[in-house]
């Protein structure tokens, strides 16, 4: 039985910050203690799952959404018995494939030659379903997150990327109760990642959440807040 008191962590994606979760924070804190784990100090998996191990709970809940997920497999790579329930979103077990890899690195120069604002013009059309495009006060948070996290960390951040593991290997060995959820048009992390995550991890429950994209805590707050406090605090 899982401590209904354990702290929750949640783990952010690529260039987002605490304001990913904005919309589910009052809901879990009710479960018990929320936290933020910082994913920006370091340029490799490893240092950057050991750094949030350093500064986490002996034991918690973990969520984490697209590079959150990537970064919860490493954490069950060193430390599986401190996690206690495992929620994947929009997210993949895989490695980078070469297209994504020399995409990373192109944005990465945009970056570095100071243009860094300019990848949400990019990325905005395939983080968030095609009704959503129009959407000014959603466009507003994910700014808000980029300018948060900022060009160098962006850049740490997707060094680690290029040289995340393969997750896939890892999955049968988990062991704690696991929800993969995904939004149903998600571009980046499309459902069929999510599907073959949830058949792999023995008894993990799949959710996917109709109309969405790739930011479901955002586009379908009300729906992930439910999901997430049905599965934390059951």
């Amino acid at each position: 039985m899982v401590n209904a008191a354990l702290p929750i962590l949640l783990i952010p994606g690529l260039n987002c910050s605490a304001r990913l979760y904005g919309p589910q924070i009052p809901a879990l804190w009710r479960l018990g203690p929320v936290l933020i784990a910082d994913h920006t100090r370091a340029d490799t998996m490893q240092g950057i799952g050991a750094s949030m191990l350093a500064a986490a709970p002996p034991q918690f809940r973990l969520v984490g959404l697209s590079m959150g997920g990537y970064l919860a497999f490493e954490i069950l790579r060193q430390a599986p018995e401190r996690v206690a329930k495992l929620a994947l979103l929009d997210t993949s077990a895989r490695p980078d494939r070469p297209e994504q890899t020399e995409r990373r690195r192109d944005f990465i120069r945009l970056a570095e030659a100071g243009r860094f604002m300019e990848m949400n013009e990019v990325l905005w059309p395939i983080l968030v379903h095609e009704t959503r495009q129009g959407n000014r006060a959603l466009r507003v948070i994910v700014d808000a997150m980029a300018q948060e996290t900022g060009p160098e960390a962006f850049i740490r951040q997707q060094q680690a990327l290029i040289g995340r593991p393969d997750s896939r290997p890892n999955l049968r060995s988990i062991r704690c109760p696991t929800l993969v959820v995904v939004g149903d048009s998600d571009q980046l992390t499309p459902p069929e990642l999510s599907h073959e995550m949830a058949e792999a991890i023995p008894g993990a429950r799949l959710e996917t959440v109709a109309t969405c994209g790739h930011l479901s805590t955002l586009e379908r707050p009300e729906v992930l807040s439910k999901l997430l406090v049905d599965f934390l605090g059951g």
